[in-house]
């Protein structure tokens, strides 16, 4: 049976994770003192040294986990502690698996998003009522056949990662898809943690893409400015953004730690979605004296924390895609601002996720050259292996 307990984790206490990608989690949780037990895709090298406890799990990155093997892969993780789990956080990958989520707090107890908001906010169609009943400007949305398709966009509900969003084609959107009207702006979201009722805004960062010939929308990395900076967003949006946010929360019940996905020009702003887990600014976000998965734990039982004030220096993370496919992965010696790195061995495609880079500095221009120079080195690392191939 789940957990009914509602006290806070101490240090030292077991925590279970369950995402496409599970070592920012895991090294966030490390930050607060807990023990993670991942199951993730990948099981990259610094996941599982990371890691107190490693399952691989089963599905596609972007497109989530399959039910099939997860409950019994976090089962076989809980088996391991030496007293039970504090509970569960999910990452990436349950947008469209309410019903696993269900199943999975009935065996652990879920730190973060319940299947309700889930299911609400991940509906494409649900989401857009929402939106609507609430007058949050959210670009139109349908299923049916378009007279002119090229201002729309065909998505995949519950996709991830910006890789399943392709200019819309013919005939009606393929079953699991959608359309979503085209919208004018740059791209920014909004870190928030919510109780349920109330939010408070964490940060806000810009993202950027990596397009690709297939994958013209593919998400790329994001950037939190320094706090002497200008923010991203003048104060009047930031205001109108917060209370859309607060509406949505109190109306789903939405708990923990999430992110608002923006598209923001002169003329206004579109809400595009809400991802109801931390997500892929977890790195540049949990730099302040808090650790943030105990904030996001302390939100998820009902506690909204204080926000504390904004780091010093700028942050900056991007995803680096494979080149080339990796069968095996050699072994390299990583530099220092490489996460996710895959282990020695592993298989990787062509144009899947190969690492991350992270950079940090005083400001955003002198972040965005450092992550310049560390994609080179990382290009210079990698470019024996690839041109073997």
């Amino acid at each position: 049976m789940a957990a009914s307990s509602e006290r806070r984790p101490s240090q030292g206490d077991a925590l279970l994770i369950a995402a496409q990608s599970g070592r920012a989690l895991a090294q966030a949780a490390r930050r607060a003192g807990l023990r993670p037990y991942v199951l993730d895709l990948f099981g990259d090298a610094d996941t599982r040294a990371l890691a107190e406890g490693y399952r691989p799990a089963e599905g596609r990155f972007g497109e989530g986990l399959t039910g099939e093997g997860v409950l019994a892969g976090l089962d076989a993780l809980a088996a391991k502690t030496d007293k039970p789990p504090i509970g569960l956080v999910l990452g990436s990958g349950f947008e469209t698996a309410p019903d696993l989520m269900e199943e999975l707090g009935r065996s652990h107890r879920l730190l973060g998003a319940t299947p309700r908001s889930v299911r609400a906010l991940k509906d494409p169609f649900a989401f857009a009522a929402l939106c609507a009943r609430h007058a949050i400007p959210h670009p139109e949305v349908t299923r049916d056949l378009l007279a002119d398709r090229s201002g729309w966009l065909v998505k995949r509900a519950g996709g991830s990662g910006g890789s399943h969003i392709r200019p819309a084609g013919m005939g009606r959107a393929p079953p699991g898809a959608y359309f979503q009207r085209r919208v004018d702006g740059t791209a920014h979201a909004v870190a928030f943690l919510a109780d349920g009722r109330e939010v408070a805004i964490l940060a806000v960062t810009e993202q950027w893409s990596a397009p690709s010939a297939l994958r013209p929308f593919r998400y790329a990395g994001a950037l939190e400015r320094a706090a002497h900076e200008p923010p991203f967003l003048a104060a009047p949006a930031l205001d109108a953004i917060t209370a859309a946010i607060g509406s949505l929360v109190a109306a789903t019940g939405l708990r923990g730690l999430a992110s608002a996905d923006l598209l923001v020009s002169e003329a206004g702003w579109w809400l595009t979605e809400i991802n109801p887990r931390p997500g892929a600014t977890l790195d540049i976000l949990d730099r302040r004296n808090t650790p943030l998965l105990t904030a996001h734990i302390d939100a998820s039982l009902g506690v909204l924390p204080r926000i504390e004030p904004a780091p010093v220096d700028a942050a900056a993370t991007e995803i680096w895609y494979a080149a080339a496919g990796y069968a095996p992965m050699p072994p390299l010696d990583w530099p220092d601002f490489v996460r996710d790195r895959p282990q020695s061995g592993a298989p990787v495609a062509r144009d899947a996720p190969l690492c991350t880079v992270f950079a940090q500095g005083p400001d955003s221009a002198a972040t965005r050259d450092l992550l310049r120079v560390r994609a080179a080195t990382l290009r210079t690392l990698l470019a024996p292996t690839e041109e073997a191939r």
